[in-house]
């Protein structure tokens, strides 16, 4: 024999299901991959990427992001900000970008960091 169910003992088990299904969602990595290299286009190992943010007048804005990582042989930095993305939140950030090696070579650009992504950003280190 068939058990009867009601509209409701039915809506309540989708309602469940949708809800269980949604609040396992899992956070992925918001990371930003910076790549250097030389005006030849080869990579650039060993050079100093500052990502910062612009300091704001907002007193309730007090995060003010400001990292810096060396190059490896490949020229390429990864700069991970999933703990500081919080779950939920609409955008992210936009940072500068400022590269130095000694002296005498820089680059400089900005990246738009979107949550949960791989965030890439290539920039050619020239001399001064």
């Amino acid at each position: 024999m068939i058990a009867k169910t009601t509209f409701g003992t039915v809506f309540f088990g989708v309602l469940m299901l949708g809800a269980s299904l949604t609040s396992c969602k899992k956070e992925q990595d918001t990371l930003a991959e910076i790549t250097i290299v030389d005006v030849d286009g080869n990579p650039f190992a060993d050079a100093t990427v500052r990502l910062y943010g612009e300091p704001t007048i907002d007193p309730h804005l007090e995060m003010v992001m400001d990292r810096k990582a060396n190059t490896g042989l490949d020229g390429h930095v990864i700069f991970d900000f999933t703990k500081d993305f919080k779950l939920g939140q609409a955008g992210f950030t936009v940072l500068n970008i400022e590269v130095n090696s000694g002296d005498s070579l820089f680059a400089e650009g900005i990246i738009k960091i979107e949550e949960e992504k791989m965030n890439t950003e290539t920039l050619i280190i020239q001399p001064l």
